[in-house]
């Protein structure tokens, strides 16, 4: 068999002992080691030996080569673009070769994806393990048998999904010097970005700490960061990551600006910290806040859809063969081929379609309502050590990291199967839940305009639907659960396409926009729509047959739209208000009064 390794030109230096050119087998931690002699025999033996001695001159070392930059080249005397790029292009080689085993995960999703060392240092941390244990879809679970995954599987497939996109672009476009350096820190950032989730993922966020501390604004996102910042000082990562090639704390932000955006918004024209304006790129691959076409919903789409056993209609394989960098109004943002706005658009109706049936399912949503109820009785007497020895209640977890690493979906089954007198309420809220004791959902309605919400709107909303109808029903504010629900495509009610710019085979350069008339006359005239769903607390049939009356006379009075089922539930009722009434029914209730009239004459 053909030797396969390098062949090195004759020279008498290289046959000294000590002296030898490194060869691409070399090890990471080789090539740390080298002296000044050492990488000039590297450079020679790639067959960039003329610039051998601009590097003998500045005393590069093995370890200066891991930060060396296109400027830094440049600085040197290498005048030319295209000498910089073939110096850049070998020195990288030299990154690739790993100071550890990678790790392969096979994934249902994605297949075999291969980890970087770093990325399964991370992942071998008990923060990240703590992902484990926190489902992907919340309460969704009790709906969809097949929606047990975590965010840990999910947290996987986008930092893979990361690596791949950003390698795409740096193959596609050597042009953008897309550095090693680059490619780990999104990797990291896709690896990292849900670190900061707490039980059953956004009920926790969405629902849980808002009730238990009005006011106090508060995101995952801002949680992922703070978890990161924990992951790295208690597992002493920095060394590791140093070792790795990465420059701390450059890239520690740009790690976490790329979670949770500019960590000082205010600072400057461009706010960021990590990389520099002509990289701009970079922070649209794994939270896309310009459009929100990133790697997160592009595994999430994928993930949710086969557990839900709901068809995956968007194909994210194309985004990734056809995404390229262009300027656009002075800075660089990833477009993609015109051809593919028809698939983007399938991308942005199958999140609404995700969203409608499965995310805001009314199940769902109601069994993630009654775990916050048990878990805004049990706030207080589930306790959490933290830093210091000092104890944190649910709520107060999330402003101590040590604490946090503790809370996970476990909660559900710690208060389930305790004893403790002070988890009584909580306790059989969450049996109510096991034997499927739910609360009914009465239906939902819309307003004509989308409208802020606030819970003291609510709260009166509620004490409206308490009317009694009925004498021998007694109903309190108490026994109704008003969820407001929005659904959009993801910017509220604005087209996301709007924000995403396409080009051409003929000119790839050159970013266009491409408006909804110039694609189909079948697209959604309107992008954002808000549900008002309805619950009912109380189950024996007098009390919902009266709830479900309240809720159309309480529809009516409040001009909202008819309910599905609202000519069932109150045929007497739903008559009564003109605007209900379609064109063949007013035609039924004119032919109805004439032939009264008729009648009477």
């Amino acid at each position: 068999m053909a030797s396969r390794k390098r062949s090195f030109p004759p020279d008498s230096s290289l046959s000294t002992p000590g002296k030898r050119a490194p060869g691409p087998g070399a090890s990471e931690t080789d090539y740390a080691r080298w002296g000044a002699e050492e990488t000039c025999l590297y450079l020679r033996a790639e067959g960039l030996g003329e610039w051998e001695e601009a590097f003998r001159e500045q005393r590069i070392t093995g370890v200066g080569l891991r930060c060396l930059a296109d400027a830094d080249l440049e600085k040197m005397g290498l005048k030319l673009l295209g000498d910089r790029l073939r110096v850049l292009h070998s020195l990288r080689k030299l990154w690739q070769m790993e100071a550890g085993p990678s790790k392969v995960f096979n994934d249902p999703i994605h297949g075999h994806m291969e980890m970087h060392p770093l990325l399964v240092r991370i992942i071998d941390t008990p923060q990240f393990q703590r992902l484990r244990h926190i489902k992907q879809l919340g309460g969704a679970y009790f709906v969809f048998p097949g929606a047990s995954h975590n965010r840990f599987e999910h947290s996987l497939g986008v930092g893979h999904l990361a690596g791949e996109l950003v390698r795409a672009l740096h193959q596609r476009q050597p042009e953008l010097q897309i550095t090693p350096r680059d490619i780990l820190c999104v990797q990291i950032a896709g690896l990292c970005h849900d670190l900061g989730h707490g039980p059953f993922s956004h009920m926790f966020d969405g629902k849980f700490i808002p009730k238990a501390r009005p006011g106090h604004t508060w995101k995952h996102e801002e949680a992922s960061v703070d978890m990161f910042d924990h992951l790295v000082k208690v597992n002493d990562l920095e060394p590791v990551m140093r070792e790795h090639g990465l420059v701390l704390p450059e890239d520690l932000d740009f790690i976490k600006e790329q979670i949770a955006g500019p960590l000082d918004p205010k600072e400057s024209k461009w706010p960021y910290k990590g990389r520099p304006e002509d990289k701009s790129f970079l922070y649209e691959i794994v939270s896309n806040k310009r459009n929100g076409i990133d790697v997160d919903k592009w595994d999430y789409f994928a993930r949710d859809c086969y557990h839900l056993g709901i068809k995956n209609n968007f194909d994210y394989s194309r985004c990734l063969m056809f995404a390229r960098v262009c300027e656009v109004d002075g800075q660089k943002h990833i477009c993609t081929r015109d051809k593919e706005v028809g698939n983007l658009y399938d991308m942005f109706h199958t999140r609404n379609c995700l969203h409608r049936r499965a995310y805001q399912h009314k199940v769902a949503n109601i069994v993630e309502t009654m775990i916050t109820e048990a878990f805004l009785k049990a706030d207080g007497h589930i306790l959490f050590e933290g830093s210091d020895g000092k104890m944190f209640s649910l709520s107060e977890a999330i402003d101590d990291m040590e604490a946090y690493t503790k809370v996970t979906d476990n909660v559900f089954e710690q208060i389930l199967n305790s004893s403790s007198a002070e988890l009584k309420n909580s306790r059989e809220i969450l049996k109510n839940i096991v034997c499927r004791r739910l609360y009914k959902c009465l239906g939902h309605t819309q307003a004509d305009q989308h409208e802020n919400v606030p819970q003291e709107r609510i709260a009166s909303w509620e004490a409206a639907l308490a009317r009694c109808v009925s004498q021998d029903v007694v109903l309190d504010s108490e026994d109704f659960i008003i969820d407001v629900i929005n659904l959009d495509y993801g910017m509220k009610e604005k087209n996301p396409i709007n924000s995403v710019r396409f080009y051409s085979k003929d000119d790839p350069s050159k970013a266009v926009q491409i408006r909804k008339n110039q694609v189909s006359k079948l697209l959604p005239e309107q992008f954002a729509e808000q549900l008002i769903r309805v619950y009912c607390k109380k189950n024996d049939s007098k009390s919902l047959e009266a709830a479900k009356k309240n809720f159309v006379q309480w529809c009516m009075d409040e001009n909202f739209s008819k309910p599905q089922d609202g000519d069932i539930i109150a045929p007497e009722l739903t008559p009564l208000k003109p605007s209900w009434q379609d064109d063949n029914d007013k035609e039924k209730i004119t032919f109805g009064k004439a032939r009264i009239q008729l009648f009477k004459r």
